[in-house]
């Protein structure tokens, strides 16, 4: 039976600008169990960043958690103080950004860098601390680690650094692994080995892991569940191959036409048609509505429930209710 170590139940994030709010997470839900590899997926702005940054609470100062609940083994983050999330983030919950040459500070040595992590969030002093970040170096498959540990982040190529950044979020063996973009900075040959490097460590620590991307192509092989956003929504959500071969929102769908794909080599790609939405100013319905090519009257006044497609399946979209498929539980 599968343990649930993360719950996210119906979590409200918004920043407050001097233009309005900006309701940036509206109601997500899902659940993470020990060893999975979950997916969030979606364009700039849709909503899956700000949800894993509420996850571990660093978030802007202008924005808040306005409703919801962050359960972790049962306890709500939500209500815990500074010092219980600083706790908590490295020694439960790690997160490699995206831009590792902004995330390191380039004063600092590597190791020294890797060192007060250590320091921070375990029990080892002294020659420990060193030993354990020349290993965390090694684990990640970083070359010679004795001495890359003294040299600078400007030092290092940008697959070095993100490794850097891999090691460091693993260094006190968290029981998640929150990884925002991972591979957006790099070219595409070493986007593959910073991603292989992350699935054989999950293996080897039997870590979870989030990962949030905007490319449907990055983990078709990784994930085992994965979460489809759009406009701080979740529109639909399943099992890799639900979400891949059976695809049953407008959004999911348009995703999956405008990215390669065995099936579609010989035609030419069809992106998404208009811009991202405007936060500021959502929508009184299913927020794709004023993109999507099958949108019906009802899908500009009413929003959506999710509906059960299958037993690993769910998905927000009217045209699953016009065809009888969606069910409200099975």
């Amino acid at each position: 039976m599968s343990e649930v170590l993360l719950s996210v139940q119906n979590l409200h994030t918004s920043f407050f600008t001097d233009n309005g709010e900006v309701r940036a997470v509206n109601g997500v839900s899902f659940d993470l169990d020990r060893g999975e590899t979950l997916g969030i997926v979606g364009e700039s702005g849709s909503g899956k960043s700000v949800t894993a940054y509420s996850i571990m609470q660093i978030l802007a100062d202008t924005a808040k958690i306005t409703e919801g609940h962050v359960l972790y083994k049962g306890q709500d983050l939500t209500t815990w103080d500074h010092k219980q999330m600083s706790s908590f983030r490295g020694k439960a919950c790690s997160i490699i950004f995206q831009d590792p040459m902004t995330s390191l500070n380039p004063v600092f040595t590597v190791g020294n860098q890797l060192e007060e992590a250590i320091k921070l969030h375990t029990n080892r002093k002294g020659d420990e601390v060193k030993a354990r970040a020349v290993e965390m170096l090694e684990l990640v498959g970083i070359n010679e680690p004795e001495r890359r540990v003294k040299q600078y982040p400007f030092e290092l190529s940008g697959g070095m650094r993100q490794r850097v950044m891999i090691a460091m979020a693993l260094a006190c063996e968290p029981d998640i692994l929150i990884a925002d973009e991972p591979t957006t900075a790099l070219d595409v040959t070493i986007q593959a080995q910073i991603l292989e490097l992350i699935q054989d460590l999950q293996k080897k620590l039997g870590m979870a892991v989030i990962l949030v991307t905007h490319d449907l192509g990055v983990i078709a092989q990784l994930c085992d569940n994965i979460v489809v956003m759009y406009g701080g929504r979740i529109c639909e959500r399943g099992t890799a191959n639900e979400i891949f071969y059976n695809a049953k929102h407008e959004y999911t769908k348009g995703l999956l036409r405008s990215i390669p794909t065995g099936q579609n080599l010989n035609s030419k790609l069809i992106p998404i048609g208009g811009t991202p939405i405007n936060m500021l100013n959502l929508p009184k319905g299913c927020a794709f509505c004023p993109r999507c090519d099958a949108a019906m009257k009802i899908c500009l006044s009413e929003i959506p429930d999710e509906l059960w497609i299958n037993e690993n399946h769910k998905a927000a979209c009217w045209m699953n209710v016009k065809s009888g498929e969606g069910k409200e539980e099975l």
